[in-house]
């Protein structure tokens, strides 16, 4: 990924460039990967959305990076095939097994403006759960609710020691701008 400040042809002519620098190191640039997109449009990388927008209330733009949707579509469907209504698993190993799932894609994703779809997340996997023991127990509501919540009135899933992981509860973390530290291939161009 290049971010350039300039025309579509200095861009165009910049990948020239970059395709020689790479042929020099036995590399080449794959036509169905390189693309030149303007910022506003956005750009997917490495499972992040990455665009520039207008801050809500501001008139400041900043650069933002998202989760991209297609690992949200690949973390639901892993959701789904462990918490299938007529599933027969052990609760504790559905357990675990999420938590490790999740986790691990929430500390991958952190980095992003990611806290509403951690939240979806956490909701759209504490109600499949909860309707594959409704389905699992012959469970009403109401009898669901009386299983599934602390004398404090909080929903909790535990099962042999293994709780339901809270993936809304991942602290979203930014990065730290550092690109004046990140060393370039380029020799500096002297203005004339």
């Amino acid at each position: 990924m290049i971010l350039v400040h300039g025309s579509r042809e200095s861009t165009e002519a910049l990948r020239e460039d970059v395709a020689r620098v790479l042929a020099t190191m036995g590399l080449r640039l794959s036509p169905a990967k390189t693309q030149v997109v303007h910022m506003s449009d956005g750009f997917g990388f490495l499972g992040f959305r990455i665009r520039w927008k207008r801050k809500r209330g501001t008139n400041k733009w900043y650069v933002y990076t998202f989760i991209d949707d297609r690992p949200v579509r690949a973390l639901k469907a892993k959701i789904r095939a462990l918490t299938h209504k007529t599933s027969q698993q052990d609760l504790a190993y559905i357990l675990t097994r999420l938590g490790q799932i999740m986790r691990g894609w929430a500390m991958y994703f952190r980095h992003a403006v990611a806290k509403h779809t951690f939240s979806k997340l956490d909701s759209f996997t504490f109600w499949r759960l909860a309707r594959m023991l409704k389905e699992r127990h012959g469970w009403n509501w109401g009898q669901l609710r009386r299983h599934l919540t602390t004398p404090s009135g909080k929903w909790r899933i535990t099962a042999d020691g293994a709780e339901f992981f809270r993936i809304e509860a991942v602290t979203v973390t930014r990065y730290a701008y550092r690109g004046n530290q990140i060393p370039s291939p380029w020799p500096p161009v002297n203005p004339a």
